[in-house]
């Protein structure tokens, strides 16, 4: 990542990842598409090589709606005690549509995060 050399407004992580726009000046827009990011800033010209989230965004998501799923069907069961047919009907719909919802979301705060952390790969220094 080169080093800004124009002053930019403060963009907040979180603020910019959520609303998936651009780290470094919070207007242009983070995704072509769903979830696959854009080559670059259309405001401000920032280059977006520079973005690694991995498998991040989905472990965390996974993680969350893991624990809000699973924390509703066991009260459920056993406040209720339903049959398991209404378990299948409520709980994978809402797996499927939270996952969906918050991973957009969540890479766009990872990848936020990464550019103001100026967050890269790991390398070795053998000049010691």
């Amino acid at each position: 990542m080169n080093e800004d050399s124009a002053l930019y407004p403060t963009v907040y992580p979180v603020t910019a990842g959520l609303k998936a726009r651009c780290p470094r000046c919070g207007q242009g827009n983070l995704f072509n598409g769903f979830l696959e990011p854009a080559k670059g800033c259309s405001s401000c010209g920032l280059d977006y090589s520079f973005i690694d989230t991995g498998e991040g965004p989905a472990v965390l998501v996974m993680l969350l709606v893991g624990f809000i799923v699973v924390g509703l069907a066991l009260w459920m069961e056993v406040t209720f005690d339903p049959p398991l047919w209404l378990h299948f009907i409520l709980w994978i719909p809402l797996a499927l549509a939270l996952s969906l919802l918050s991973l957009r979301g969540m890479k766009g705060v990872l990848i936020a995060l990464q550019y103001k952390h100026k967050a890269a790969e790991g390398r070795l220094d053998l000049s010691a």
